[in-house]
C-alpha cells in the first residue's frame, strides 16, 4: 500500500487494487459512513450521484375510471 495522505487524526493509504483505506492515529482501520466522509473531504472519491424519484403510477382503480369513461364518449 502506498500512502497518500498523513493528517493529525488519520493516514489514508491507497491499495494496488486503487482502493482506499484509511487508519486513525489509534492503529486502528476506520471502515464505513466515516471512512466515505473523509475520502470526500479530500476529493479521492466522487460524490454518489442521487437518483431522482420515480414517478408515481396512477392506481389501478384510476385507470380503469377512465377507460370506461372513453368508452362512453
Amino acid at each position: 500500500m502506498q500512502q497518500v495522505k498523513k493528517t493529525k487524526d488519520y493516514t489514508i493509504f491507497q491499495k494496488h487494487s486503487g482502493r482506499y483505506a484509511v487508519r486513525g492515529n489509534d492503529k486502528q482501520w476506520i471502515h464505513g459512513d466515516e471512512k466515505a466522509r473523509i475520502l470526500l473531504d479530500e476529493s479521492l472519491i466522487p460524490a454518489p450521484l442521487t437518483k431522482a424519484p420515480a414517478p408515481e403510477a396512477p392506481a389501478e382503480g384510476e385507470g380503469a375510471e377512465t377507460a370506461a369513461e372513453q368508452a362512453e364518449s
